[in-house]
């Protein structure tokens, strides 16, 4: 695996290590390209504590340590920046005017809830709500269809136990509309080597049928990530068995015209 483009840092609050720390592990395990996706900051109301992402006051920061590193490794490790974003609908439009002064190469969806954390259901909450399950597609897809993001991170991270059939009919969903938009779908191998519900073996199948591009992702939030090999083995070859091969560099859409 010579690239990583799903990378975060302390400033969202539930990872751990510094940039040096990754940054080493990363040369140590042979990877070319570590890219840094932080949760991104949202531009939520005072009175709402964000907990699970960087806040606004921390992108001056996060920026200009990326690309004070970038510079110091060049020629060692590239190093873009990025930010893994929720879409949430009413928030979207006030968060792409927050980065637009930054030079941020790249995004990534990532949905962890819907509608948005305050008060929206949190989608890695196990549940047999159809519902739930629906309206995960609909907001992946809309956030899609933004054209701004370059992967759709851990596309199957909506932990829905109901029926299977209405589980692989909008998965079907989902993976269709991510070719037709041209986004890769990341195989999470940091729910692999956890053991969480995803990647989940119901729906990988289903985006070797529709011809999906694939790219492994290691979310890391945690230096150690990179130095497992055999967790990037065993996705290998579960792909492979598939009739996946996953692509090693990620294409990055351009954020703003």
């Amino acid at each position: 695996m010579k690239a990583n483009y799903h990378t975060h840092t302390f400033r969202c609050y539930h990872a751990m290590g510094n940039e040096y720390a990754y940054i080493r592990r990363a040369i140590a395990a042979g990877i070319e390209v570590l890219g840094f996706s932080d949760h991104a900051p949202m531009l939520f109301p005072p009175e709402h504590d964000a907990y699970y992402r960087m806040k606004p006051s921390l992108l001056p920061d996060y920026v200009e340590t990326i690309l004070s590193l970038r510079e110091q490794y060049r020629g060692v490790l590239k190093m873009p920046l990025g930010f893994e974003v929720e879409y949430y609908p009413d928030l979207f439009a006030s968060f792409l005017e927050m980065i637009r002064p930054y030079p941020i190469d790249y995004l990534i969806l990532g949905q962890h809830f819907l509608g948005n954390e305050m008060g929206g259901a949190h989608v890695m909450k196990e549940t047999k709500e159809e519902r739930i399950l629906v309206d995960y597609v609909d907001q992946v897809i809309e956030g899609m269809n933004t054209g701004v993001f370059s992967c759709l991170a851990h596309p199957d991270v909506v932990f829905y136990t109901g029926d299977t059939i209405a589980f692989r009919r909008e998965m079907r969903r989902l993976c269709r509309a991510a070719k037709e938009c041209g986004l890769p779908l990341e195989y999470n191998l940091l729910g692999l080597s956890e053991g969480r519900n995803y990647p989940s073996p119901d729906f990988w199948p289903i985006a070797a049928e529709e011809g999906n591009a694939v790219i492994l992702g290691w979310d890391a939030h945690r230096p150690t990530a990179f130095l497992q090999h055999e967790v990037e083995e065993k996705a290998l070859t579960y792909l492979h068995s598939l009739g996946i091969t996953p692509i090693e560099t990620l294409p990055f859409r351009k954020i703003f015209p």
